[in-house]
């Protein structure tokens, strides 16, 4: 792609960046645009999505003598890329090279990030229903002397229900029940039954938050972002066991309790879960993760924080 300018119009007007040399003789290692608004378009679940994003877009400037890069040929690769394409890992490469060539030996390296939120068609538990779930996404690539590198950010939510909370509420439980039918010794199934149910036998629930996984990820280079991204999110929840849903129906609202209840956890449980996962998954590269419990007990937060531990990667 060739950034096309208007000769007689530039051959008329300042160019500092071109007509002049730094003062101080410097490279630098990242220069460009941050937050540039733009829509992208997002073709990773069978329905292209034009949805806004903010886009971070950089290059090196290598030449020590050099006023400055050309940082507007950054916005207009951008722009021209992201209006005939979907966004892929094709296009993140594509767009990086552009952006090193449209510097015209300036530069070496390139970077580019695009932060957005994807929309997910998410069926209920149990019904017919369903809903839209919104997922924080960041793609980010980097060309480094000709190496590409590719990450992945994301944020999911799921739901998360304390092991020593839910101990204790089966404690008060069981001694409400000895204490009701202290002394009955032709106690029948169907009268336990019909205990179960009144409302002033449960003296106590376990508490449950909202809770997030944050991914920051390392992505093979070779992966395709639209099923990549997808098997991603559906796979995390899988493994957390408890998403957080978007429609439901009352047998749906029972399926969620019932998810709860199986998948008791703490902040390291479900860091535990997502690190056996992702330390399976061929398509992730290096990780590094945190969840966050948003308690209902405490004013604060429960957090884990694990990385893949490999040479040279991520630090917690």
């Amino acid at each position: 792609m060739l950034i096309k300018e208007d000769k007689l119009v530039s051959k008329k007007l300042p160019d500092v960046t071109s007509q002049s040399s730094s003062k101080i003789n410097e490279t630098l290692s990242n220069v460009g645009m941050g937050k540039i608004e733009m829509p992208i378009q997002v073709d990773w679940s069978g329905q292209v999505q034009s949805v806004p994003a903010h886009i971070n877009a950089f290059v090196s400037l290598d030449d020590d003598k050099a006023k400055g890069i050309h940082m507007s040929r950054l916005y207009i690769v951008l722009r021209q890329s992201l209006e005939s394409s979907p966004l892929t890992t094709d296009l993140v490469h594509k767009v990086l090279k552009q952006f090193v060539d449209s510097q015209e030996g300036l530069s070496q390296s390139a970077t580019v990030e695009f932060k957005f939120n994807y929309l997910v068609k998410k069926n209920a538990l149990k019904s017919s229903e369903w809903g839209w779930r919104e997922y924080p996404v960041t793609i980010k690539g980097i060309l480094n002397n000709g190496s590409f590198d590719l990450y992945c950010k994301l944020d999911i939510a799921y739901s998360s229900t304390c092991p020593c909370s839910a101990a204790l509420s089966r404690q008060l439980v069981k001694e409400q029940f000895l204490n009701d039918w202290k002394g009955n010794d032709k106690l029948s199934l169907d009268e336990v039954a019909e205990w179960l149910t009144k409302e002033t036998s449960i003296v106590a629930t376990p508490h449950a938050q909202r809770s997030y996984a944050y991914l920051d990820l390392k992505m093979n280079a070779s992966i395709k972002l639209d099923s990549a991204v997808n098997e991603l999110i559906n796979e995390t929840e899988a493994a957390l066991g408890t998403p957080v849903q978007a429609a439901v129906k009352r047998q749906d609202e029972q399926e969620f309790a019932r998810l709860n209840a199986s998948n008791l956890m703490f902040c390291e449980d479900a860091a535990k879960k997502l690190k056996q996962y992702l330390n399976g998954n061929k398509s992730v590269v290096d990780f590094k993760l945190m969840v966050e419990h948003q308690e209902s007990l405490h004013p604060h937060n429960a957090v884990a924080m694990a990385v893949k531990g490999i040479a040279g990667g991520f630090k917690s």
